[in-house]
């Protein structure tokens, strides 16, 4: 046998031309003459193809003491190897094109079940996916070889079945030449993990066809034009193409059944335009039948009207600029790998949808045919992209070598080719991709210059050409001119000030798109606003496409039963990219995360603003839908309580447009320390297929009146008088219902009681580190990010020790005044912090915390926050709050939450990223309740609102552990209030935190009020 897998010059064995994707039908629907090979099959596993057994293929050859897979899977879910996460390094030598010898190799066997086919008809064989190359045997004779994990092969077996009982075999290749060209992001695993099928086909039968729909200058009336090539010419036979709107026929005609081709042009006025936000099909129906009119063949197929074009400097759908809200999708299931189902792509879509994402881009690699059925019929924008990547030359500085290889450039076309081919007739598919971390070469532009030969209606993107025209310009990114293979200038994680200085750019003639960005790793990003509002600001920025849509978690259990997702690493491969895989909007088993929260509102269609005067302005930023699918509704609110409530009907704003609208609440008399709010609600009036009416689209708050905060004098009634008592240990401050004790080495509150309950067991002390996010753990040198835990762990901020100078205690008046003067610096280095601590007990059970920090020496330049940590007792289970809620909220990622009164138990305020670190915080807070049996303590504002933090973990633990079931709850529950934190950014992979929301080290005052009930 052919050692094709390790040979450069053979991508192909009888595998037939690459079409489009589609099954015929029975004239009830049905599918006709396909026969699914999914389900089990006998396989064995190998350590290498020499290893694997001899002559497996012949029909006679005994599996019986072979192991049952089922097809479609990865092997190594299953127990045979393991997965291998890498991002960039190839996990094998880089010898192109030279395999290892440790190519673990898969064989398959099965069999399937023909009635008698006659000699004039065809039967195909058809593998959707297999990863990476194979060969197949049909009894016993060799049907074919194939590479490219994740196009289809397809064979023709006429000559190789017979009736009844079929033998199929199947060896597939771990590695093969072509994974130098599959080095994406993601898990390396193995085997048939789509659909494998049977088709029987009649004498004459539709091979292939491609439909382009033209509209007119005017975008309005159309032309469909159906391109129809049959499996062989035959003058006896005849196409007929019939268009239809639902049961109605709109357009007819006929063509002859040519091997080489035909066409048919039926016009069709002013039909619906297909759009993500209008996604109306036509059903184009293809009927092949023989020289007595009789059917023997069938097609049906979605039809979208619409047209794609770059026209001054922008590129237009349907005549339109379009914005792309997009994201990077990678096929994922936490238990079944890239062998993802329909149901888990429906779902995907429908998320999407419900989260105002318009856009797919298929990073990287073509998805199962179904994904863009479903996508044309819910409506998303697709950027199809080609199954290449060889990233991992990065590491050896070469990154563009395959790229401008004159040997590769027939592996580079292949992979164009058969994306496009098998998937040309989908309307959602709007750009195709030539790729991805590939640099760029001659082989790409001949990509290219074949794309838009065949397909003259899309364009064609590729980001590894705008980044050499970057990295060449004689100002640094910004190109000299133009990308010539790409349709669009295209970039990575560009921050948002090179953005807007390229958005500014209007001499280009094409227009800017950011393929990646806000890497969405553990807790982030941050800064989302800020992109959104610099693409706003500029035509030429036609959007961009969040990394990514889901965490690549895969589920695994510990040697005691806990089940967990794993990520890099956790299957003992090397070498690997850890937690890496880990950076999706929707965690491994779909829950949405805060970052999916916050990106749905920054991009929502609809805004209602107001100017200074108190005036409101309706903003519509839809590209082809008015208003009047949505209901709008307003509130008033006090404190999170309704008081005013109405709709707004009749509203009617056309797309890309706004208009003033008028709210007739009325003034609201509201204490000064409320704070009132309107809200105004966009939800869906009817049902649509993608969400139920009332799903809410958009909603902006306004706020009326803001609350007045408490002042500095803590309230001196209601209690006895204080006694102040000093024991050797401790000062002893006592009361008729309050009893606090303060050490008297340290000045710290040891503990606080409240009519014989306990409030807080440990602390109140200063905090200035958090459990490290991702965006601190990770950062990239291409974009000048530097990793935070590194520079903060240079300075100490993970170890600090206290010295405490002065504990002084006084009376004054009712009040008790216990004053704490201490510095805080970390062992070795010649820097600290200046604490002083002023705590004012009043008799009414209310303690006033000041506190000053002054840093002192060669401080670092920020710091992860700054705030106070105390403990109390593991039964305050709830908590109430005034502030923005009811999620998690971060400086620079604040957008989604809004501002009322909420309450949540405290394991529900934690956000369970999957690998362990900061979270859960609550912004912007006025006054914030722990509750637990009889008594409750309040943290109150005083001057400046506050952020929290209440878990059930301690920072330490949270550190520590790499996976959710290595957290232990402690025996009490941690309250972390915070005067000020460090932004979230994105530096795990893009730029680093906004300096706008950075924590620069200055001194720092912040008040607090306690009140324990």
């Amino acid at each position: 046998m052919q050692k094709d897998w390790k040979d450069l010059t053979t991508l192909q064995r009888s595998r037939r031309a690459a079409r489009a994707s589609f099954v015929s039908q029975t004239d009830t629907g049905g599918a006709r003459g396909v026969t699914l090979l999914n389900g089990d099959w006998k396989f064995h596993y190998a350590p290498s193809p020499e290893e694997a057994p001899e002559a497996f293929y012949e029909p006679d050859f005994s599996d019986a003491s072979w192991d049952t897979l089922a097809v479609p899977s990865h092997w190594q879910l299953h127990g045979y190897g393991r997965p291998h996460y890498t991002n960039v390094i190839y996990p094998f030598p880089v010898d192109p094109p030279h395999i290892p010898s440790e190519n673990p190799t898969g064989s398959y066997r099965r069999t399937f079940e023909l009635a008698e086919v006659p000699g004039d008809h065809t039967v195909l064989l058809a593998f959707e996916g297999v990863d990476s190359a194979f060969h197949v045997w049909v009894n016993g004779q060799l049907a074919g070889y194939s590479q490219g994990s994740r196009v289809p092969g397809e064979f023709d077996v006429s000559e190789l079945v017979h009736a009844g009982t079929n033998h199929i075999a199947v060896r597939v290749y771990q590695w093969s030449d072509g994974s130098y060209i599959e080095d994406q992001d993601m898990w390396w695993m193995s085997g048939i993990f789509r659909d494998v099928s049977v088709q029987v086909k009649p004498p004459v039968y539709v091979n292939d066809f491609f439909v382009q729909t033209l509209l007119d200058d005017d975008y309005r009336d159309a032309v469909c034009r159906v391109d129809v090539q049959t499996n062989r010419g035959n003058g006896a036979y005849t196409v007929d193409a019939y268009l239809y709107d639902g049961a109605e026929e709109i357009g007819a005609g006929q063509l002859p059944a040519d091997s080489s081709g035909a066409s048919v042009d039926m016009h069709v006025a002013n039909p619906e335009k297909w759009s993500a936000e209008s996604p109306y099909l036509y059903q184009l129906v293809l009927v092949v039948r023989n020289d007595s009119g009789e059917e023997v063949d069938r097609v049906v197929h979605d039809v979208g009207f619409r047209s794609v074009e770059l026209k001054g400097g922008v590129f237009l759908v349907n005549g339109v600029p379009i914005t792309l809200k997009g994201v990077n999708r990678h096929d994922h299931d936490p238990e079944t790998g890239r062998a993802v189902s329909r149901a888990r792509m429906e779902e995907d879509v429908l998320l999407m949808k419900q989260n105002n994402i318009n856009a797919v881009r298929t990073a990287h690699y073509p998805n199962a045919p179904a994904f863009y059925d479903l996508c044309n019929r819910y409506g998303l924008y697709v950027i199809d992209e080609a199954d290449l990547e060889c990233h991992g030359f990065d590491v050896i500085n070469d990154w563009s070598q395959l790229s401008r290889d004159p040997e590769w450039k027939e592996a580079y076309m292949d992979r164009m080719v058969r994306m496009v081919e098998r998937d040309k007739n989908h309307p959602s598919i709007i750009i195709w991709s030539l790729g991805n971390e590939s640099g760029f070469g001659p082989n790409h532009q001949a990509m290219a210059d074949w794309a838009k030969e065949r397909d003259p209606g899309r364009l064609v993107h590729y980001e590894g050409e705008t980044r050499q025209l970057m990295d060449e310009a004689k100002v640094r990114n910004q190109p000299d001119h133009d990308p010539t293979a790409s349709d669009m200038f295209t970039t990575m994680y560009t921050s948002v000030e090179v953005m807007d200085r390229l958005g500014a750019h209007t001499e280009y003639e094409k227009p800017h798109i950011l393929c990646e960005y806000a890497h969405a790793m553990g807790n982030g990003p941050g800064g989302l606003k800020e992109y959104w509002e610099t693409i706003r600001r500029h035509d030429r920025l036609q959007g961009g496409f969040v990394w990514e849509w889901i965490d690549q978690g895969i589920l695994s259990t510990t040697d005691e039963g806990r089940k967990y997702f794993a990520y890099g690493g956790d299957f003992g491969e090397y070498p690997h990219d850890g937690n890496f895989v880990i950076d999706g909007l929707l965690m491994p088993d779909r829950t949405p995360s805060p970052a999916l929260r916050e990106y749905k509102k920054i991009i929502q269609p609809i805004w209602v603003e107001a100017d200074s005067d108190g005036e409101y302005r309706i903003v519509n930023e839809y590209d082809f839908l008015g208003t009047d699918h949505l209901a709008v509704h307003w509130q008033v609110k006090i404190d999170g309580t309704t008081v005013q409530a109405g709709e707004l009907r009749g509203i009617e704003v056309p797309a890309r447009s706004s208009q003033p609208i008028s709210i007739p609440y009325e003034t609201v008399e509201a204490e000064a320390n409320e704070e009132v709010v309107l809200s105004v609600d966009c939800s869906l009036r009817e049902d649509a297929l993608w969400a139920p009416a009332g799903h809410e689209v958009a909603w902006s708050e306004h706020v009326l009146q803001e609350a007045v905060l408490p002042g500095d004098v803590a309230d001196e009634s209601g209690g006895a008088l204080l006694a102040v008592t000093e024991t050797p240990a401790e000062w002893i401050i006592s009361g008729e219902i309050t009893h606090l004790a303060f050490c008297r080495q340290t000045g710290r509150m040891n503990a606080w009681t409240h009519n014989g309950e306990p409030l807080i067991e440990h602390g109140p002390k200063l905090n200035l580190w958090r459990a490290p996010i991702d965006n601190d753990r990770w950062a990239q040198p291409e974009w000048k990010a530097v990793p935070s835990e590194e520079m903060w762990k240079s300075f100490g901020l993970h170890y600090l020790l206290t010295r405490t100078k002065k504990v002084e205690v006084a009376e004054h008046g009712e009040m008790v005044h216990v004053n704490v003067q201490e510095s805080v610096a970390p062992p070795g280095l010649a820097w600290g912090m200046e604490v002083e601590w002023t705590y004012v007990v009043a008799p009414s059970g209310t303690v006033d915390i000041d506190v000053s920090v002054v840093p002192h020496g060669h401080y670092p330049e920020t710091l992860p926050r700054v705030g106070i940590e105390w403990t109390v007792p593991k039964s305050m289970q709830q908590v109430d709050w005034l502030g923005l809620g009811p999620g998690e909220a971060y400086r620079d990622s604040r957008q989604s939450v809004r501002r009322g009164q909420w309450s949540l138990p405290v394991p529900e305020l934690m956000i369970p990223y999957i690998f362990p670190q900061e979270n859960g915080n609550r912004h912007n807070v006025r006054e914030v309740t722990m509750k637990g049996g009889a008594v409750s303590l309040t943290a109150e504002a005083r001057g400046e609102r506050f952020d929290f933090t209440i878990q059930e973990y301690n920072r330490e633990t949270i550190e520590q552990a790499r996976h959710r079931y290595e957290l232990v709850k402690a025996d009490y529950v941690t309250v972390q209030v915070d005067h000020q934190q460090h932004g979230l950014g994105s530096a795990s992979c893009g730029p680093d935190v906004s300096e706008s929301y950075q924590l620069r080290t200055e001194p720092f005052y912040f008040k607090l009020r306690l009140r324990g009930e």
